[in-house]
């Protein structure tokens, strides 16, 4: 009974129908048959596939149930297998309670005992009949398939073809059959075609996805690309008797990847230089004969010129109706370009009729099929090109306009003469590609001429414009260059402001003078604003900025074999310094560079000598950092080795004088500042010169206020209060509320990730500034948390209600700050 009670469990379970259930007998109706032939055990899959309830059936013969005439014999030899250990299966007929008979593939396992009785298990299924499909469905899918299909026997005479062969072909079923390929579509290239099919018959292999170009009757006027598989057809004697081909047509994938090709080898073909004639050169000769067999380029006024902006915004408003152009290249099947009305650098105001400058601006590429020079506009508009037209043979054009960064530069023209297939809308797609490519090349070799151009201008932009130092310091500064005429050598200074009211003064030098130290210049200026924002100590910074010098440098020597396109990467030396107003300390590191000058209120005169540390570039060596106090109204002068130095000149009597001048009193800094070049530099020297002035101020406590957090999430109701309160009383209502989230947000995050002590500060300055102190040095990371999760939206909070914020490092740990705008 335990086997009958596990049976009927399993039959009681669910289950769902599946790809499985042909090997699964899990799902069969399944009984327990004594060795006398009664019914012992009936599950529910038994209930439903005979509709007989257990009731009526278990204690039963169940020789009833068989809808078949008795056969002692069979059910003997049966009962004796199964007997033996090996079970038995078969198909036999069954009665269903409703009277009708249910043909069922019945398994009856091997004989086994419960208790004293022999017993076996028996399981069935529906036998499932075979599905069969129509043979009209299958002369439907054959006959209408999307895929072109023929059968032809072994002369390669056609036998039978599908509509869909039938109209890629345009040769109508009834002139197929009995005929060749070749004697129907004499444009394909049916010698191939033939030949691969004969090569199948006598192979007996197959040939999948042959691939070729050719013309059909269905559209006579355009190249369509195929792919075909043949196969051959065996008989029953495994003898081929034809063969059999499909053929799709791919002519949207071939174009795409005609059109991907021919770009990919424009790419490299043009635009090899930065120069703009040569570029557009180029393009005609790639285009010529590939693409088309005249082609010119024409380029506006303004992209030849190194003046001005150099051509038309195209959202620059309107243009005039005929534009200024200049022939900048051509290239002809013909030699000489005899087709031509105007050469190379003549000017030019080309555009197809009956369109003005409006379609260089914003108008799409034009396509006329067919040219014709009887028209009234063209014989009318450009009789000379009309002309050209009829005696060369010109009579399909495609103009592009080309554009750049939303930049109108000017129209590229194809035209075909000898090859007598007009242009298609597919080839618009691969002109306009290839003239988008030339486009770019174009518009990078005019910025660059003009760029070049105009080197001293671009080199002078590289300085700071106009320096700041907020509350914490007022600056001026002074540059003079080596060479008046050259603009600006490798020396440069800067003012970049900090969080929590401090400020980074930097001041360094590039060996040499010209474009290739202001090269090297900007790049140390980018990196050391860089890093800055990445509140970097100052001794840090400079080893981030020795490496990248050093990285540079092997890049040049790397470059070395290449002199045209290598750039020499010069010696530097460095001076930064960072002042914190609130403390009035000042911490400086500096790689190579003089010491920095600080005059202090009393007019006393010091030189303070951080540990000098190797120029940048050399590697292996470590930079060291020193702090000093500066007290309010102290003068920190920065400056470069040309001020002081010299063959001619004692550097230390330099330092002296360079001090004694800064000590004057002086009301206006910047006056200050250039006197003192001025007079320690009164004649040219060969060196650059740059001198930057901070006098210092200080944050009282009134501007500053802080207060130790607990590590207790309780304590965060009590800061937020606090700073709240604290907001209020400067008078700076308005960001009481944003100010208080903020506050909640930075004190539950270092409270529930960080470590002890913890330190809340306001710091009211040009900014309105929360930093929350603690002793971990784990960086926050700011994620955008998804809808389900509970937190993780505290920094994103944060980096939404402030101006900017970050995070900076201390010997204890680190700080997270966040800055308002005060309205």
């Amino acid at each position: 009974m335990a086997a009958m009670d596990s049976a009927r469990e399993a039959s009681d379970a669910p289950t769902t129908a599946g790809p499985r259930d042909l090997l699964d007998a899990s799902t069969d109706a399944a009984a327990i048959v004594s060795g006398d032939g009664v019914v012992t055990g009936w599950t529910r899959g038994a209930e439903a596939l005979l509709g007989h309830p257990a009731s009526e059936v278990v204690g039963g013969s169940a020789a009833a149930l068989v809808a078949m005439p008795a056969d002692p014999a069979r059910v003997a030899a049966v009962a004796a297998r199964c007997r033996a250990g090996m079970g038995w299966n078969g198909l036999i007929s069954a009665r269903h309670l409703d009277g009708r008979t249910v043909e069922v593939d019945l398994r009856v396992s091997a004989s086994f005992r419960i208790g004293e009785q022999e017993c076996f298990l028996l399981s069935a299924r529906p036998q499932r009949r075979p599905v069969t499909v129509d043979p009209s469905v299958i002369d439907g899918f054959l006959t209408r398939s999307p895929v072109g299909m023929a059968v032809l026997d072994l002369e390669l005479r056609y036998v039978w073809l599908n509509d869909t062969l039938e109209r890629f072909g345009g040769v109508p079923r009834e002139q197929r059959l009995g005929h060749r390929l070749s004697e129907l579509l004499p444009g394909l290239q049916t010698v191939a075609i033939e030949g691969q099919m004969r090569k199948v018959l006598r192979t007996g292999v197959p040939i999948t996805d042959y691939e070729y170009v050719g013309w059909s009757w269905a559209d006579p006027h355009r190249q369509h690309a195929y792919s075909t598989s043949f196969f051959p057809l065996v008989g029953a004697d495994d003898t081929v008797t034809g063969v059999c081909y499909m053929v799709l047509d791919i002519t949207e994938r071939w174009t795409a990847r005609r059109l991907l090709t021919l770009v990919n080898e424009a790419g490299t073909s043009v635009g090899t230089t930065l120069d703009v004639m040569r570029t557009a050169q180029e393009l005609a000769d790639f285009a010529v004969p590939r693409f088309a067999d005249f082609v010119v380029v024409d380029l506006l006024e303004p992209v030849l010129s190194t003046e001005g902006h150099g051509t038309w915004l195209t959202d620059a408003g309107p243009a005039p109706a005929r534009p200024v152009m200049r022939r900048a290249g051509m290239s002809s099947v013909r030699e000489g370009c005899p087709e031509a009305v105007a050469r190379i650098g003549d000017r030019v105001d080309f555009l197809p009729p009956p369109h003005d400058a409006t379609l260089l601006i914003d108008g799409d590429p034009i396509l006329i099929p067919v040219l014709d020079p009887a028209d009234e506009l063209w014989a009318s508009q450009e009789p000379e090109r009309a002309r050209s037209m009829r005696e060369w043979g010109l009579h399909s054009l495609v103009s592009v306009p080309m554009r750049a960064r939303n930049t109108a530069l000017g129209l590229t023209t194809f035209v075909r003469s000898l090859n007598p297939v007009s242009f298609q809308p597919d080839d618009v797609l691969l002109a306009r590609e290839l003239v988008a490519r030339a486009g770019l090349c174009v518009d990078n070799a005019r910025r660059y001429t003009r760029e070049h151009t105009a080197a001293v201008t671009l080199q002078r932009s590289l300085l700071p414009q106009a320096l700041t130092g907020g509350t914490a310091v007022e600056v001026a500064s002074s540059y003079l260059p080596a060479d008046a005429t050259d603009g600006v050598g490798g020396d440069w200074f800067d003012v970049i402001p900090l969080s929590g009211a401090r400020v980074g003064l930097v001041v360094g030098d590039v060996v040499g003078h010209g474009i290739t130290a202001a090269a090297t210049m900007g790049r140390l200026r980018t990196a050391v604003q860089t890093l800055a924002d990445m509140e970097m100590p100052p001794d840090e910074l400079l080893a981030h900025l020795d490496d990248l010098q050093l990285r540079l440098s092997v890049e040049a020597a790397d470059d070395s074999a290449r002199p045209s396109t290598a750039t020499a990467v010069l010696g530097a030396t460095c001076l930064y310094a960072v002042y914190d107003p609130i403390t009035r300390r000042c911490t400086m590191a500096r790689a190579g560079h003089p010491p920095p000058v600080v005059v202090a209120p009393d007019g006393q005169v010091s030189f303070p000598e951080p540990p000098a540390g190797p120029p940048l570039g050399l590697g292996g060596m470590a930079f060291e950092s020193t702090e000093i106090e500066l007290p309010e109204n102290s003068l920190l002068g920065l400056y470069t080795n040309g001020l002081i130095g010299g063959a001619d000149r004692d550097m230390e009597a330099c330092m002296v004088r360079l001090g004694e001048v800064l000590a004057r009193p002086a009301a206006d800094l910047a006056a200050l500042c250039t006197s003192a070049v001025e007079e320690l530099v009164p004649v040219p020297q060969p060196d650059d010169i740059a001198l930057l002035l901070a006098r210092t101020h200080a944050l009282g406590a009134d501007h500053v206020v802080s207060w130790e957090v607990p590590a207790d999430p309780v304590a965060v109701a009590e800061a937020r209060a606090r700073a709240t309160r604290q907001v209020e009383e400067w008078g700076l209502g308005e960001l009481a509320m944003t100010s208080e989230l903020i506050v909640s947000e930075l004190v539950t995050n270092a409270i529930r990730y960080a470590d002890g002590p913890i330190r809340l500060r306001l710091i009211r300055d040009a900014r309105l500034t929360c930093e929350v102190a603690d002793a971990s040095s784990t960086a926050p990371r700011l994620r955008h948390a998804r809808s389900t999760d509970e937190g993780g939206r505290g920094l994103f909070l944060v980096a939404q209600l402030s101006h900017r914020w970050g995070a900076r490092y201390t010997g204890e740990g680190k700080i997270i700050w966040a800055e308002q705008e005060i309205p």
